[in-house]
């Protein structure tokens, strides 16, 4: 595994994965739950290979990023990072390729500064206002894990028995994944239960930011920059519905595109669909 450098941004001391040089246009890969910058480690050399300098930060909160002493999770805050970043890796924008909660952050930061924000790729996880307001009955059900999160005893639930809970939620999630090597870091940092909090605090701050008028009036708008939503064709944790009828909500290019044979974590299982998918959006904006 590559060994994290270190970058202080909006605040915090982000730990960081690089692939390419900087100078080359900034491409940003920002992970989720329950995972790290290292499942983005298959796809790095492949997307620096054409010509970008690829950073791969981990979460706020992901050790070995800071945890911030305020708690603040907000979806809003999480889009501010990724411009923060933007701005002290020396870039005037960057691409942003998001996996789950990392897909939420790359929405929130083409939201707030579409003019810093040359293309998203959102993994995973469709607009935020296909998400939140026209849920399916089989994507309740799927979510209900976000609702079991809110409790003050999810943290012992999840790392009980050698963390036994978390470890079958992410392989519903993607079913005929081995997850061993993309679990081992995440599992080991999350000993540290103040990380397993951290992660845990994303989901907590869901609804308060549901009645924030800032995530109304911006992140419930149309994303005004490219977009590629990705799913996994596999996936347990987003059904596949809610990727369709969304296209309304993309003001610019828009494509989407479903990998065969790829559960949640599909930078992680189909690492070349994955990165091919990406810089083939990409050459359509050239």
């Amino acid at each position: 595994m590559r060994t994290p450098q270190f970058i202080r941004a909006n605040g915090l001391d982000f730990g960081y994965l690089e692939a390419g040089r900087r100078g080359q246009p900034l491409l940003l890969c920002m992970h989720g739950f329950p995972d790290s910058a290292y499942s983005f480690e298959p796809v790095l050399d492949q997307l620096a290979a054409a010509g970008f300098h690829v950073v791969a930060p981990f979460m706020r909160g992901y050790g070995p990023t800071a945890i911030p002493a305020d708690g603040d999770y907000r979806v809003a805050t999480l889009g501010r990072d990724l411009l923060a970043l933007i701005d002290d890796l020396g870039a005037q924008q960057a691409v942003l390729v998001g996996h789950d909660w990392g897909a939420v952050a790359a929405y929130a930061a083409a939201a707030l500064r579409p003019d810093r924000v040359r293309a998203v790729t959102a993994a995973a996880v469709p607009h935020l206002r296909r998400f939140v307001l026209r849920p399916t009955l089989a994507q309740l059900r799927r979510s209900s894990y976000m609702a079991r999160f809110q409790w003050p005893g999810a943290e012992a639930v999840l790392a009980h028995d050698d963390f036994a809970a978390l470890r079958a939620l992410a392989q519903r999630w993607s079913p005929s994944a081995d997850l061993a090597p993309l679990l081992a870091p995440v599992i080991a940092m999350f000993q540290d239960r103040a990380r397993l909090s951290a992660a845990l605090g994303y989901y907590r701050a869901l609804p308060g930011a549901l009645f924030s008028g800032e995530t109304w009036s911006s992140l419930m708008a149309p994303i005004r920059v490219p977009a590629l939503v990705i799913a996994g064709a596999d996936d347990g944790c987003i059904a596949p519905e809610m990727f369709t009828a969304q296209e309304h909500l993309f003001s610019e290019r828009y494509s989407l595109v479903s990998l065969a044979n790829a559960g949640h974590f599909m930078a992680f299982e189909q690492p070349e669909c994955f990165s091919a998918a990406v810089l083939d959006f990409l050459a359509t904006l050239d």
